[in-house]
């Protein structure tokens, strides 16, 4: 079986890069005695792929692991389990069965992400640009460099942001596995105590993701500094990834985008 395993990487783990994250996953599961399958051949290594790697400096809610499985494991338990095992900055927060096969990977299924930005405490922008990023977000088209690593190309970025809005309310979170049934307690071993639940920020934005069209947070804010004129310093803001979307339907006629978290592309294993 193929588990989709959700969880936030908080605090001073934003300085872990992707690949070290990997292999620290690896260990995890093997402190856990997780049942993960193996690949074949000479150097077998766990059978896992990862939806959308986080930059180095960003905190996320909403990073995704697809581990294949040997046997079955209830989500719960499988969460737990890990949670207890984990170090800090790490919290798991769900974990869903989902079809085995190329087409139903994470990675492949990544059409948006949302993002909470906040001003770094000294360096916030004067009152005038909430009305500012309004009016830019309001306009027809807004013409962006794009850099790659070798090509630099002019896209448009207004049809690529799917939602905007200044001063979100926080919102918190929560997994499958942080309360006990019977009650409001947390749970023991202290999983809960040391874990930052809420998020709130300055500016949030929902951007087109995924191998067609990637549009990072960043852009968006310096072509905003660029066209009126603000100071944008690098790590100006800090940002958490809130969640990472599919969308399922979006070859029908319609049109239309239809947007489900990743999570939500599998079931609950009870």
């Amino acid at each position: 079986m193929r588990m989709r395993i959700k969880y936030s990487k908080q605090g001073l783990m934003k300085y872990i890069g992707h690949l070290d994250m990997m292999r620290s996953m690896q260990k995890l599961l093997r402190r856990t005695e997780v049942d993960v399958t193996f690949s074949e051949g000479y150097s077998p290594h766990m059978i896992m792929s990862y939806a959308f790697p986080l930059g180095v400096g960003m905190t996320s809610d909403s990073e995704y692991v697809d581990v294949d499985l040997n046997k079955s494991y209830r989500s719960r338990d499988l969460v737990r389990m890990l949670n207890e095992a984990a170090p800090a900055g790490i919290h798991f927060l769900d974990a869903r069965e989902v079809p085995t096969g190329k087409g139903n990977k994470g990675m492949t299924q990544v059409a948006r992400a949302d993002y909470t930005l906040q001003f770094r405490q000294g360096h916030e922008w004067p009152e005038s640009w909430k009305k500012d990023f309004k009016r830019f977000l309001s306009q027809p088209e807004i013409m962006a460099v794009k850099k790659g690593k070798k090509t630099e190309k002019e896209i448009n970025l207004a049809p690529l942001i799917y939602q905007a809005a200044v001063c979100p309310e926080p919102h918190t979170v929560e997994g499958i596995a942080d309360f006990q049934a019977e009650s409001s307690g947390y749970l023991p071993g202290g999983i809960r105590e040391a874990f930052d639940n809420v998020r709130q920020g300055d500016i949030f934005l929902a951007l087109s993701a995924g191998m067609a069209s990637n549009i990072r947070p960043e852009l968006v804010m310096e072509t905003f500094a660029k066209q009126y004129g603000y100071e944008a310093e690098e790590f100006l803001f800090h940002i958490n990834r809130d969640e990472v979307f599919a969308d399922p339907f979006s070859g029908d006629e319609s049109g239309k985008h239809n947007f489900v978290p990743l999570i939500g592309m599998g079931k609950t294993v009870e």
